[in-house]
Formats: C-alpha cells, sequence, structure tokens
C-alpha cells in the first residue's frame, strides 16, 4: 500500500506542475470572464474532455508511433524536454508560454485551453517518462486526479484570481514555470544518458 501510495505521489506532483493549472488561470480569465456561468461550465468541460482525450490516447500509442518512427524514448526525451525548457524560458522572460488569439467561444474548450493549455507538450513528454518508470493504471489515475484538480481550479477561476491577486498569479506561474524549466533539465539529461549509454 505505501509503494502505491509514493508511486501516485511520484506521478501526481510532475503531472500537475507540468499542467500548471494555476499558471493557466492568467490566459483562462479573459477567455471565459464575458461567458455566462452556463457557457463557462461548457467551455471547462470541453477543455478537460479535450486533455484526457488527448492523454490518454497520447498514453496508449504514444510508444507505438515512436516505435513506427524508429524513435527512441531517449531521443523523445532530449527533443520534448528542449521544448519544455523553452516554453519554461519563455514564460519566464516574456510573460506568457503561449501567444494568444482569437477563437470562437465554442472552440476555445478544445484550442488553445484543452490543448496545448492542459495537455500540451510539457503534459504529454512528462506521461511519455512516467509509464517507463511507473504502472500505466498509477499514471492515468495521477493523470486523471490532476484533470479533476485542474477542473476544481477552473471553476472556481474567479474566485482563485481575486484571492491572489494579479500579482500572486503571476508569482506562482513563475514559480511553476521554474519547476518546469528543471524537469526539462531533468529529462535533457536522461536522455542524453540513454543515448551515450
Amino acid at each position: 500500500m505505501l509503494d502505491i501510495l509514493q508511486s501516485f505521489a511520484l506521478t501526481f506532483v510532475p503531472l500537475f506542475v507540468a499542467m500548471d493549472a494555476i499558471g493557466a488561470l492568467p490566459f483562462l480569465l479573459p477567455v471565459t470572464q464575458d461567458l455566462e456561468a452556463s457557457q463557462r461550465t461548457r467551455v471547462i468541460r470541453m477543455a478537460i474532455v479535450t486533455a484526457l482525450a488527448l492523454g490518454l490516447g497520447f498514453v496508449f500509442i504514444g510508444k507505438g508511433i515512436l516505435f513506427v518512427l524508429d524513435i527512441k524514448v531517449a531521443d523523445f526525451l532530449v527533443a520534448g524536454g528542449l521544448i519544455l525548457l523553452l516554453l519554461a524560458a519563455k514564460d519566464l522572460v516574456t510573460g506568457r508560454m503561449f501567444e494568444g488569439q482569437a477563437h470562437a467561444v465554442a472552440e476555445a474548450g478544445v484550442v488553445p485551453i484543452g490543448t496545448p493549455l492542459i495537455t500540451g507538450p510539457a503534459v504529454l513528454t512528462t506521461l511519455l517518462l512516467l509509464i517507463d518508470q511507473h504502472s500505466i493504471i498509477i499514471v492515468i489515475t495521477s493523470f486523471v486526479f490532476n484533470l479533476l484538480l485542474t477542473w476544481l481550479i477552473f471553476s472556481q477561476a474567479n474566485r482563485i484570481a481575486a484571492f491572489l491577486g494579479q500579482g500572486g498569479v503571476r508569482a506562482t506561474s513563475k514559480v511553476a514555470s521554474l519547476f518546469l524549466a528543471a524537469i526539462a533539465i531533468k529529462m535533457i539529461r536522461q536522455g542524453v544518458l540513454g543515448i551515450l549509454g
């Protein structure tokens, strides 16, 4: 039982950092602030469903795609780590990880909120790394719990933003980006060691 809890913690935390639901609030709020409650709920639900489908799809066929393309996990770790590092650095320097674009309300739940905001390169690469190290059931459970937590945070976005204040949301996002950069360096290191080994 203790091993299961430890594995859950070791998979939950990296996914939590990679998803960065609180850090996504500054992007989510402008998209949903003028919507009625029912519209906001629909957009958030669509985002979570999109993120879940993309993440689960990658867990089950990601390695198959890598096999067909003859890409080693170590290669993917280096590439994914570099992308994560660039995204984290961009957020730390410019204050935004992704460029905002005008999307219809109906599409906003899918793109950009569902992907790449919730399940983007950070989460997909982290999932690939975790399924190599832990039971797939534990990884999927951690992923689903993180999505539930993200849904809870997003559904309370206006209250959380008001509580943290604009500075608090920005500071939380920066700390999450710093952790994301550290995870990226770890992935690059593991990938390089895997290629050289």
